[in-house]
């Protein structure tokens, strides 16, 4: 079983690596998310118009790049010519350290293969990736240790559970969040756990009614503070989402030695 999906783990996943140290979902970022101690890697994903499945956040480069474009609409070369490590600063703008050395946009394949066995939350940002997603994904045979996930469910249709292995969408964790206020415990259908914000239009998320009524583990995003990790951990949550994996791997190991 993977450690995403076990009620009894609290593992530490690291949100696009560790991105508080690195540029945000690189190879660099992974690696050092894996040094740091994480159990997982959570990770987003678009598609090129080539229909290659890349690893990144936004629509467009031009967040974390040095250069503009909308990755839908350009072939996967022009997408892996940017610098994906020109805008990392970790000091608020005096200096970025990883300009011009190399950083760039890894495609879903090359992040499967250079992390063979650790468990991945895949983050689907559109219906579209759903296709080169599931081939990639069965072409590595990497099922049993990944998660898909997407805030619409249009964009899990492509990926069939059980065979894939599902977050719940935006959707399930309303529909459960307004169930646990009134007490109602709801089915589970089409999803294996769910990964939640602390706080959704300023209301707490994971509450300890909520956490008890899923039914299966629930991950909460992003969390930095070690002090709100363990305010979670003592409500139920399983797994914790976040950018220092370092700080919450230490407060994890002293709460569950």
């Amino acid at each position: 079983m993977s450690i995403l999906l076990d009620p009894a783990a609290h593992p530490v996943i690291a949100h696009r690596g560790a991105a508080a140290a690195a540029p945000e979902n690189t190879l660099v970022a992974f690696e050092r998310a894996l040094a740091q101690g994480a159990d997982a890697l959570e990770l987003d994903v678009h598609v090129t118009a080539d229909g290659v499945p890349v690893v990144l956040h936004d629509p467009t480069l031009d967040r974390t790049t040095d250069r503009p474009g909308n990755v839908g609409a350009m072939q996967v070369g022009a997408v892996q010519a940017a610098d994906a490590g020109y805008w990392f600063t970790s000091d608020g703008g005096r200096s970025f350290p990883w300009r011009g050395r190399g950083v760039y946009v890894p495609t879903l394949a090359t992040v499967l293969e250079r992390f063979a066995d650790v468990p991945l939350l895949i983050e689907l940002k559109t219906a579209a990736a759903a296709p080169a997603v599931r081939r990639v994904v069965e072409h590595h045979a990497a099922q049993a240790r990944s998660v898909v996930a997407a805030l619409d469910a249009a964009a899990l249709t492509g990926l069939p559970h059980p065979a894939f292995r599902r977050a719940g969408t935006r959707g399930a964790i309303a529909q459960r969040w307004a169930a646990a206020l009134v007490g109602v415990r709801l089915p589970r259908a089409g999803f294996d756990m769910l990964a939640v914000p602390e706080r959704w239009h300023g209301l707490p998320v994971p509450t300890r009614r909520f956490v008890r009524s899923a039914g299966c583990p629930v991950h909460v995003w992003t969390v930095n503070d070690p002090a709100a990790a363990r305010r979670h951990w003592a409500r139920g949550v399983a797994g914790i989402v976040t950018d220092v994996p370092a700080l919450l791997r230490a407060a994890r190991d002293g709460r569950y030695p």
